[in-house]
């Protein structure tokens, strides 16, 4: 649930998705709270998933597979839901990261807002982990 990355380095990103009316979250044209969190989460995801995907030089790992969890919300405001046909806005700082050889723990601070209006703020603790392709 993010169309294009707008900004991305190792601790922040910046991204948009525009919401269609046949997106999962839209009922009645309103794009719901999970939807807001779960476009946060795949924001968040992002920085800390591309170790994965891509080696030091840039280059694509072909094959590989990731599952990431949410482990925690905090501090969760809702300040309004956005309609379908919007664009959202998320961008998120990283406040802390542990990665082991085939997994990652962060905590990032988030924000999704349409225009100048704030969407959501929290802060979100996410378990990303490297899987073994096969075939």
């Amino acid at each position: 649930m993010v169309d294009l990355i707008l900004d991305i380095d190792a601790s922040f990103v910046e991204t948009t998705f525009l919401i269609t009316e046949d997106n999962i979250f839209v009922e009645n044209q309103i794009f719901n709270e999970a939807g807001l969190i779960e476009n946060t989460a795949q924001t968040c995801s992002s920085i800390v998933g591309k170790k994965y995907f891509f080696d030091e030089n840039g280059t694509e790992n072909e094959n590989v597979n990731v599952i990431g969890f949410i482990s925690a919300l905090k501090n969760v405001k809702i300040h309004s839901l956005p309609k379908a046909g919007e664009t959202i806005i998320t961008r998120a700082n990283l406040v802390s990261k542990f990665a082991g050889d085939d997994y990652t723990l962060c905590t990032m601070s988030c924000q999704s807002s349409v225009e100048d209006q704030i969407l959501l703020e929290c802060e979100i603790n996410l378990f990303i982990q490297k899987t073994v392709s096969v075939g």
